[in-house]
């Protein structure tokens, strides 16, 4: 019999890290989510982030990828996981509207962030699916760290296990 998981949805500027399993979901175009997981404690989280940097001026929000990304790693240190035992997964970034965003690369801008800020975590990227033209929808196991992805074309991808 399988598990029936609680599901959770996330919007930009919002973090989930769930202590007992769940599905989070979100929905991502030139945002980013990037899903991280304790592989000890099988503790998982997700966040959504629409810019790649704040710039200092008003609220520090997490709506910012060097906000969100410390904030969600801190959330999960505060549960007790370890950098060491954590990896990530990155998904989104894509260049939905060329016409607005091709000159300000803000998908782009938000993978790299993501990349640089793990990187100075020494937490390992095990999968991504980033860039494109197409959204995404994603839907992460907090408890096994597996992420299913479904294009906005309607287009599934099969299950991302990684690691």
């Amino acid at each position: 019999m399988e598990r029936i998981y609680k599901r959770h949805f996330i919007r930009i500027g919002e973090i989930c890290v769930a202590e007992e399993p769940m599905e989070i979901a979100t929905v991502l175009g030139s945002c980013v989510g990037v899903c991280l997981f304790d592989r000890e404690l099988k503790i998982g989280g997700l966040n959504h982030y629409l810019l790649p940097l704040w710039n200092g001026n008003g609220l520090q929000s997490p709506k910012f990828g060097n906000i969100s990304i410390p904030k969600m790693i801190n959330q999960m240190l505060a549960v007790g996981c370890k950098t060491d035992n954590m990896e990530a997964k990155v998904f989104g970034g894509a260049d939905i509207n060329k016409t607005n965003l091709e000159h300000m690369m803000i998908g782009k801008k938000n993978v790299l962030i993501a990349r640089e800020l793990l990187a100075q975590n020494h937490i390992p990227i095990v999968a991504e699916d980033t860039g494109g033209t197409r959204g995404r929808r994603i839907v992460i196991r907090s408890d096994t760290n597996r992420v299913w992805l479904r294009y906005a074309d309607g287009e599934e991808k099969a299950k991302i296990d990684g690691g």
